[in-house]
């Protein structure tokens, strides 16, 4: 009996936990709040880091890595930055074991307590600018363009997979720049290159905002943000990029000489995107029967599967098979051949199905004597019988087809579930129905904090391409200069 899975409709959440574990992407660790991310997971995350990898690369920035650990007098120096992670930092504070006396395991050595606690990165600004420190002393050094891949922990009790967890992979990059205008630059360079990644490669439209000030990240002076709209209505921030001003510059004493030999503080950025994205990927573009992968970020594009009774068959197939795991190579399209006896091609087309593979191609006795293949696109299930010769250039089309399908698609959800209200009761229906909600608000941190307890909705951004419109506060009733996007959000 087929197992019965959860679909959408019925628990978004409980769907999504499902989908997570049945398409193999990752499971809960035995550590509390941690997960372990499994091959096929990590296969899609690689995709993606290397993507971006190459694009940051192409706008001029190299990698480098720093320390996990940081000294805990290192936060204390920016005021408003550990104040902003202080309650999810984890925190060693001895460096060896020892047998317990009584034999019952290991214990925690009291004398090896350290002089200094270390803390376990959360972000790396701090021990970054304590680099940059010795590297800078003359604008020859500057700009300084640095990205680390690396994992952080950020305590967190409720967790869930990819969406949050207290600790996860990510990629953070730190700038150092001359003037105040190279790094504002560098800050919007950034968040643009974020939305190409999210609309060219993972089909997920976004909106480039700027945070609130209560939103932005501690210690910066301003944070631009890409948000996406989720299938069940709510927001997800995928990636943000953060003007810091001088302020990391000032707590660890980083100047440089100019031109004129006079003494000025660095000014600075900071931006990461993280495995966050995995779970806004899911969550764009798949359904009930399992994920649904844009073809640019799928590990495999093109399946194909033999259906046959004999060796004999078996063989001819996969002669045809290999030719066009051949043609495929050429055309830098990833594919497999499953060929593997001990499943059965049900079996083969539902796994598949579940893992997202954009396109399942089969093969029959009957297809091999009339020069045909089937083929089947994940995205809309349509299925097709066409002509084996040619096959590679109509998949190499299909491929390119599906990607902007699926991003028209995500597109067209998004913007029939953004409404714009001008007062608090259709509001507080708006919200609740799900969606971006376009309303006024009047600037102030009180008006934001009173929509938030009343209605559980944030401003998720002002929107960059924001229409200066004078309008009323959709709460206060005081006077607005333009919209900003409220939600529900992850």
């Amino acid at each position: 009996m087929a197992v019965k899975h959860t679909k959408r409709t019925e628990d978004y959440s409980k769907w999504y936990n499902e989908l997570v574990q049945r398409a193999d992407l990752a499971e809960h660790s035995d550590v509390r709040g941690c997960m372990v991310i499994k091959p096929y997971g990590f296969a899609i995350w690689e995709k993606m880091k290397d993507v971006l990898d190459d694009m940051f690369k192409e706008t001029g920035h190299s990698n480098a890595y720093f320390p996990l650990f940081i000294p805990k007098s290192y936060l204390s120096k920016e005021a408003s930055h550990v104040e902003g992670f202080a309650k999810e930092c984890a925190v060693v504070t001895h460096y060896r074991l020892k047998n317990a006396e009584d034999g019952s395991g290991v214990v925690v050595d009291p004398k090896a307590k350290l002089e200094e606690e270390l803390i376990v990165r959360p972000t790396s600004e701090t021990i970054i600018w304590n680099s940059y420190r010795n590297w800078i002393q003359s604008y020859r050094d500057l700009p300084i363009l640095i990205n680390q891949w690396a994992n952080v922990v950020r305590w967190e009790m409720r967790t869930r997979l990819f969406l949050r967890t207290a600790e996860f992979l990510w990629q953070e990059g730190h700038t150092a720049h001359a003037t105040a205008d190279e790094a504002i630059n560098e800050t919007r360079q950034m968040l643009d290159v974020y939305a190409k990644f999210a609309e060219d490669f993972m089909a997920m439209p976004v909106v480039r905002g700027r945070k609130t000030a209560s939103e932005r990240f501690a210690g910066a002076e301003d944070t631009l943000c890409i948000e996406s709209l989720m299938q069940d209505g709510k927001a997800l921030q995928a990636g943000t990029s953060h003007f810091l001003g001088q302020n990391f510059a000032k707590a660890f004493d980083v100047k440089f000489a100019d031109k004129e030999g006079k003494l000025e503080y660095v000014w600075a950025t900071s931006w990461g995107v993280s495995t966050r994205l995995m779970g806004a990927l899911i969550m764009c573009h798949s359904d009930d029967e399992g994920l649904v992968l844009p073809p640019r970020l799928a590990p495999i594009q093109v399946v194909a599967v033999p259906i046959y009774r004999s060796e004999e068959e078996l063989s001819s197939i996969s002669e045809r098979m290999l030719e066009l795991k051949k043609l495929f190579k050429e055309k830098g399209i990833s594919f497999k051949y499953d060929d593997d006896d001990n499943r059965r091609p049900g079996w083969k087309f539902s796994e598949y199905e579940t893992k997202g593979v954009p396109i399942r191609l089969a093969m029959g006795p009957r297809d091999l004597a009339n020069g045909k293949i089937e083929i089947v696109r994940r995205d809309t299930k349509e299925k097709k019988i066409v002509d084996f010769e040619g096959v590679s250039d109509y998949v190499d089309n299909l491929l390119q087809e599906m990607q902007e399908h699926l991003f028209q698609r995500a597109l067209d959800f998004k913007n029939n579930s953004t409404i714009e209200v001008d007062d608090f009761e259709a509001f507080k229906k708006a919200i609740k129905g799900g969606g971006f909600v376009s309303a006024h608000w009047d600037g102030s941190s009180e008006t934001e904090e009173k929509i938030k307890e009343m209605t559980q909705a944030t401003i998720r951004c002002i929107p960059l391409d924001q229409v200066k419109e004078n309008g009323k506060c959709v709460l206060s009733g005081k006077p607005s200069e333009g919209r900003v996007l409220f939600a529900k959000a992850y």
